[in-house]
């Protein structure tokens, strides 16, 4: 009778059937929410917050539309608190609470954060990434997606000319990283532009011209805005302590303060390079893994690799990988990609309007000048497979995007979604999938270095103890890692604070949270209902999962 309650909750049945009529109006509160998150979120290069938007979307930063956003968090935030004492169980509490954090997310995108008024890089994503975000669906690319690129361009200078309008506090940090960004900007749209010939008809090869025409003169617009603004702005990036602590509590939730997070980092970045140097001592005498031959190799190994990952999760009693969940599947860049594969990061791992398709990663030619992680795929796909494919993200938004309850299928911070990742490849590799590997065991162990690592460069970065330029030598020199990827990591970090602390401190909630539900349950424990629950809940905060779990199988004890 346990082990069948102990199922029930950790697949959600129990989760759905707790729902009563006090919760119906956070839901209600829920759906509107995120129907209008879905017009107003901000583009971002993450792959994990990525939305599904309205039919014929574009983005609209105009100051009105900031204003009106403004206005309909602040009416959301009241509906939200006047709610505080309808939920009348664990479940009903942690939905209440995912909706206060996704609420919080916003105040903090607005009012902390604030890129629409300091990165002018902000306004660049918004022109560009959802053009990035159209084309990430493999191809071949129907007449639809080529209106959209259209349409998307059309939206350039409006979303630039917004971008003039509103930066009234700028950072000179973030001005020097966009003007040496939009340098990029033409010959890639150009590039895309002739990679997608083959998909366009004359009408739309015409208007696709014209358009790309238009929003590189609104680009050229915009760097002189920024040239002429630069002299005197002020060079801090940091949010500062007061914000910082806000995004720990309110978005997050986390139980820890940012000293607290700088001793957990170094104790795990510590730990992982004993790890690390035992392990490549242990391998002196073992050849490098050498890089694929060919992109060919190269995509035909993580194919088949992704289905032996499949295999290896259901042998080891780990999880269950649904049989209607797609696969990872990897593809050489499509000539239309390629020229704007910088913009982001190059998975398509569909959506939750998708549910069943197979994903997709964009591969280069194998090289020994690859970038830190494109270098590690080329040597042994598995790492990138566990953290970004199976069992990592996008089984984990797969399994979540078929949640009974909806709210438990949006995204509310990376902790949950990036900690998971992380402890999916430390999972694997204590269970023995690299046991044949010994080199890629070195990966996988440089990777949480890395992971360890960016916990300073985060907190640090926040509270203005690093600068861009410090952060990227830190990581440069400590990771190591080539000089282009320290410089992109430094950026993004300092220009979405909270990000990076998210794999390291997401797997030690999940660490804690696994020790403390084997101690309660015993000999009852199983490591695949417990990922199970993991995986389909791997939205929540790991804080309100380890509340939801732990309360409700104490309940199904007694």
């Amino acid at each position: 009778m346990l082990g069948r309650l102990l199922r029930m909750v950790m697949t959600g049945s129990l989760l759905a059937a707790a729902c009563s009529a006090s919760a119906q109006p956070v839901q209600a509160l829920a759906q509107e929410f995120w129907a209008w998150r879905a017009r107003t979120q901000p583009a971002t290069s993450d792959d994990i917050p990525r939305i599904v938007r309205p039919d014929s979307w574009v983005p609209d930063w105009s100051p009105e539309a900031v204003q009106a956003r403004q206005a309909q968090l602040a009416a959301y935030e009241g509906r939200w608190r006047a709610l505080a004492q309808s939920p009348g169980n664990v479940s009903e509490r942690v939905d209440y609470r995912l909706v206060g954090s996704a609420l919080a997310r916003v105040r903090w995108e607005l009012d902390h954060v604030a890129a629409w008024r300091r990165q002018p890089q902000f306004y660049v994503d918004q022109a560009l990434i959802p053009i990035f975000e159209l084309l990430l669906p493999p191809p071949p690319v129907a007449a639809e997606r080529v209106e959209g690129v259209i349409r998307l361009l059309e939206r350039v200078p409006a979303t630039l000319a917004a971008g003039k309008a509103n930066l009234d506090d700028m950072r000179g940090p973030f001005v020097d990283v966009t003007l040496a960004r939009l340098g990029l900007v033409p010959e890639s749209l150009q590039g895309m532009a002739a990679g997608l010939e083959p998909y366009a008809d004359p009408g739309q090869k015409r208007r696709m011209l014209a358009a790309i025409d238009r929003a590189a003169a609104a680009f050229d617009r915009f760097r002189d805005h920024l040239v002429a603004s630069r002299a005197g702005l002020p060079s801090e990036t940091a949010v500062g302590r007061d914000a910082y602590l806000f995004f720990l509590e309110q978005v997050a939730l986390y139980p820890y303060s940012p000293e607290e997070l700088l001793v957990m980092g170094r104790q795990e970045w510590a730990r992982t390079v004993q790890f690390e140097a035992l392990e490549r001592n242990r391998n002196r005498d073992v050849p490098e893994l050498p890089i694929g031959p060919s992109i060919d190799h190269v995509l035909a190994r993580l194919n088949a690799e992704e289905l032996r990952v499949r295999a290896f999760l259901d042998a080891q009693g780990l999880l269950t990988v649904p049989d209607w969940a797609g696969h990872y599947k990897a593809m050489a860049f499509p000539a239309y990609l390629a020229p704007i594969g910088w913009l982001g990061r190059t998975f398509d791992l569909t959506s939750v309007a998708r549910v069943g398709q197979d994903a997709t990663v964009y591969l280069p030619e194998p090289s020994p000048s690859l970038g830190y992680f494109n270098l590690s795929i080329t040597r042994d796909p598995r790492p990138i497979i566990v953290h970004e494919g199976v069992p990592g993200h996008f089984l984990q938004l797969t399994m979540s995007w078929r949640h009974p309850n909806p709210l438990r299928r949006y995204y509310y911070d990376s902790a949950a979604n990036e900690g998971t990742g992380f402890y999916a490849e430390e999972m694997m590799l204590q269970a023995g999938l690299f046991d044949d590997s010994p080199r890629t065991r070195e990966i996988i162990y440089g990777f949480a270095r890395l992971r360890a690592l960016r916990v300073e460069v985060d907190v640090k970065l926040a509270l203005g103890d690093f600068t861009i330029d410090q952060a990227a030598d830190y990581l440069e020199a400590a990771v190591p890692m080539d000089r282009a990827t320290a410089e992109e990591e430094a950026v993004f970090f300092a220009a979405s604070p909270g990000q990076a602390i998210s794999y390291q401190i997401g797997k030690l909630q999940t660490l804690d949270f696994l020790a403390e539900a084997r101690t309660r349950l015993g000999d009852r424990f199983s490591l695949r209902h417990f990922h199970d629950f993991l995986w389909q809940n791997g939205n929540v905060p790991i804080a309100l999962q380890k509340e939801e779990y732990l309360t409700m199988t104490r309940a199904i004890e007694r």
